[in-house]
């Protein structure tokens, strides 16, 4: 299928963010709040001192650290990026990432996984929570994957798996102390339909390096990953076979033509509004032991980004968080918009945060029905004060939500 009749058959819910222009916006002033009449209304403060949302909004808390499990394990801690999947039958599953490290808790014994530190699987990976899709009800949870550290983020694929991302390069001798069994920092797979812990296999040919999250092109099944890293890159993964990504292809790095750093740090590198054309190049030791794999790639003419984290496919073009990019340090959101053979795109800076009131390192993000980013702030100041921001087709940011617990919040991509 060409990328013409994906388009004509998925419909044109997002064509708006497709045709939007974003170079006619008025300035805002950093010391300003932005008061322009878009979103939902100011936020009412939550009676339980959860989760602050517009009035007549509300929430539903569906899984909590500690529950119960019905692989007589319970919920670990650290739950972050998450997939939901229609399941059929009037089910979802939300597979969701735990971004534990080799100290923490793992919610009770793992039969088996990917790695070990003193003979114990280490307790990072993913969890199931199934769901009724009209209640709204727990109908099932249990581990899916285990023996990974620090998933942090991750993605959906066209065909029914969560991308979990290992944002830890670390192995034997390395971070996180003695006792490791093998070197970390991989991308795995896990189907949706899963009923139980699944074998945890790294897919290497789509590299070792500081994993953030994932997208997937469904035109041509190529793969988008994030780097958290001050000096990241943009990669892109060309399987050898679409859907089959554990059979190996081609990494690459991108490289945006006459702009070798995208973080705008030290004067206007890129404006918002203006496209600009697009190399991939191949990277070869995509195993990268040393942990160099953004240095070769920047040595080759990669261009940098500052902490590459959420990414999400909308319809056409990828939107790409920049958590610590601009020229005020709080966070850009590039579009990548996407060709039919993935040999001519182009980048554009869709917004770049000029102060808290818009939004304060962005993270996670998704592509809302009606066109609009919905993004989720992830600061850990001494004073954490994270949002769910929406972004409109003309770049302009209001509050969605505000959460009043010491953590971030986590955007949930839909297959």
């Amino acid at each position: 299928m060409n990328r013409r009749n994906f388009l004509q058959a998925t419909g044109a819910a997002f064509a708006a963010l497709s045709a939007s222009g974003c170079i006619t916006r008025p300035p805002l002033l950093a010391d300003a709040p932005y008061t322009r009449a878009v979103g939902y209304g100011a936020l009412v403060p939550d009676a339980e001192g959860l989760l602050d949302l517009p009035e007549g909004f509300s929430y539903r808390v569906l899984s909590s650290l500690g529950d119960a499990m019905s692989d007589g394990a319970s919920v670990p801690d650290k739950a972050d990026g998450m997939g939901c999947f229609d399941l059929g039958d009037g089910r979802l599953a939300l597979v969701r990432n735990h971004e534990l490290v080799p100290t923490d808790a793992a919610g009770g014994p793992i039969e088996y996984g990917f790695g070990k530190k003193d003979d114990e699987w280490v307790p990072g990976g993913t969890t199931h929570v199934v769901i009724d899709a009209r209640s709204l009800s727990v109908l099932d949870q249990f581990r899916s994957l285990g023996g990974t550290i620090r998933n942090c983020s991750g993605g959906v694929t066209p065909w029914g798996s969560w991308l979990t991302c290992e944002e830890a390069p670390t192995g034997p001798g390395q971070r996180y102390g003695e006792g490791l069994s093998r070197n970390h920092g991989w991308v795995f797979e896990v189907p949706a339909d899963a009923d139980g812990l699944v074998e945890a296999t790294a897919l290497t040919a789509m590299g070792r390096f500081n994993h953030e999250a994932a997208c997937v092109d469904p035109a041509t099944g190529f793969v988008y990953l994030t780097e958290d890293r001050d000096d990241s890159v943009l990669y892109r993964f060309k399987p050898h076979v679409s859907g089959k990504l554990a059979e190996g292809g081609q990494l690459q790095a991108m490289q945006v033509t006459g702009v070798p750093d995208l973080r705008n740090w030290s004067g206007r590198n890129i404006k918002v509004g203006a496209p600009t054309s697009v190399r991939w190049l191949d990277l070869d030791e995509v195993e990268s032991p040393k942990d160099d794999l953004r240095f070769r790639a920047v040595a080759k003419g990669a261009s940098l980004i500052a902490r590459g984290e959420g990414i999400h496919m909308g319809e056409g073009e990828a939107f790409v968080c920049s958590t610590s990019g601009g020229d005020a340090g709080l966070g850009q959101i590039f579009r990548l918009s996407l060709s039919d053979l993935g040999d001519s795109d182009q980048l554009e800076l869709f917004f770049e945060s000029v102060s808290h009131h818009q939004f304060n390192f962005g993270d996670n993000l998704t592509v809302a029905p009606n066109g609009h980013l919905v993004v989720c702030e992830d600061q850990y100041t001494a004073s954490v004060d994270n949002h769910l921001r929406g972004i409109t087709t003309d770049g302009y940011a209001y509050p969605i939500a505000r959460l009043n617990l010491q953590t971030e919040l986590a955007a949930t991509a839909r297959a």
